[in-house]
């Protein structure tokens, strides 16, 4: 197969880094012919170096860029906005995309130029690939043509998102300066979606019973503004002597991280935590399960695709429609006192967090693996050639 790749990389933006990984998937396989056009960024971003390895970004600098006359079997757009328009390589066109708010927001829909998503949907030949249920319901929601929605899971490199050992966990951990601390980690851009509010109230519950906890935010201060953010919640949600609870056991890490700096992260962590308001996959809560860490998120989402009991606590949340930018988005909001019994479960259980670190890195590596998303992705482009036959769900 012949495909050309138009999308964004060298960025922690979310659909560059499924694109990277992606890409250095269809790499292996030698029935992909690959070619990348590099699309502009959004806003002012800029491009970053040393968030992979020199050798994989150097992989991925080395995919040829066709020409504008070539010709291929399928093309993959993976950037916002949205584009269903018609490509002059191929007839076959995929575009990647997600929805968060169980609806594509207005916002996006402004930026695609378009007045009515579902019907531009409707009336092109695209197939949407998305990431998990809930997003390919928000696009359905949204009137776009249920039958040429796909659902592909990310996945993780097994080789990278793993378990450490005792005496390298710990000999990780007292390079860190935690040793003698229990770990919450969350890392996102911290936008309130991300459940920032609901994290930073129901830790400094926590930490007044248990003051050896800690909250470990990575977010993106470069790119995404993410401690505006923290600072916004700060003030907002948390009472005075709560917020210099939560200051003197909270580390904020802004800058940019390579993608192995980030799982030694998860490594190092006792839980991770995602008490989100709205998603469309929450690819860092599969990379935590795959590195051993208990997982706290909310219920009723996207993360409900690949999280179980034995290695993931779900936290109840009421689905509500809220007001957002003058129009009607739908939220999770998070039982504030569910988050913080889960969170006093996962310190006082040491056999949870036990069989979290040999179950859920077993379920992650068998089902949720970049070689298995490319798998179902090359089956999607061949199915859109085959006037949209359906494909097996995951």
């Amino acid at each position: 197969m012949r495909l050309i790749v138009e999308g964004w990389r060298f960025i922690s933006q979310s659909y560059a880094v499924v694109n990277q990984f992606q890409l250095l998937e269809l790499l292996n396989r030698p029935d992909v012919q690959l070619y990348h056009r590099e699309m502009p960024y959004l806003q002012d971003w800029q491009a970053a170096r040393g968030l992979l390895s020199p050798a994989e970004e150097a992989r991925l600098q080395a995919i040829p860029e066709p020409s504008d006359s070539l010709q291929s079997e399928a093309v993959l757009r993976m950037q916002m906005p949205f584009d269903f328009s018609p490509s002059n390589h191929s007839r076959h066109l995929v575009v990647f995309g997600l929805t968060e708010y169980g609806k594509v927001h207005n916002a996006m829909i402004q930026c695609m130029g378009v007045s009515d998503f579902g019907k531009v949907h409707r009336q092109s030949e695209a197939t949407i690939l998305t990431s998990s249920n809930w997003s390919r319901q928000g696009f359905i929601h949204s009137g776009g043509d249920a039958n040429r929605i796909r659902v592909v899971p990310l996945g993780v490199n097994p080789h990278v998102c793993h378990p450490l050992g005792g005496e390298e966990r710990q000999a990780l951990r007292r390079r860190l300066g935690i040793e003698d601390q229990f770990i919450f980690l969350n890392v996102s851009s911290q936008h309130p979606r991300k459940g920032i509010r609901p994290l930073l109230k129901a830790f400094a519950q926590v930490v007044q019973r248990y003051p050896q906890a800690r909250l470990v935010l990575k977010g993106t201060t470069g790119l995404y503004g993410s401690e505006k953010f923290v600072q916004e919640a700060l003030n907002e949600v948390l009472t005075s002597q709560e917020r210099d609870r939560v200051l003197a056991n909270l580390a904020y890490i802004g800058q940019d991280l390579s993608f192995a700096e980030v799982v030694q992260l998860y490594q190092a962590a006792d839980a991770y935590i995602s008490p989100y308001l709205a998603e469309g996959f929450n690819l860092p809560v599969l990379e935590a399960i795959a590195c051993g860490t208990p997982v706290i998120c909310t219920a009723g989402g996207p993360t409900d695709d690949f999280t179980q009991s034995s290695f993931a606590i779900r936290v109840p949340a009421k689905q509500i429609w809220q007001e957002i930018c003058g129009e009607q988005r739908l939220l999770f909001n998070p039982d504030i006192e569910s988050l913080i019994t889960a969170m006093e479960r996962v310190i006082n259980d040491q056999d949870f967090r036990d069989d979290a670190n040999r179950l859920g890195p077993q379920f992650v590596h068998q089902n949720y693996t970049w070689s298995k998303t490319v798998e179902h992705l090359v089956n999607v482009l061949w199915s859109s050639m085959d006037h949209f036959s359906d494909v097996v769900p995951v």
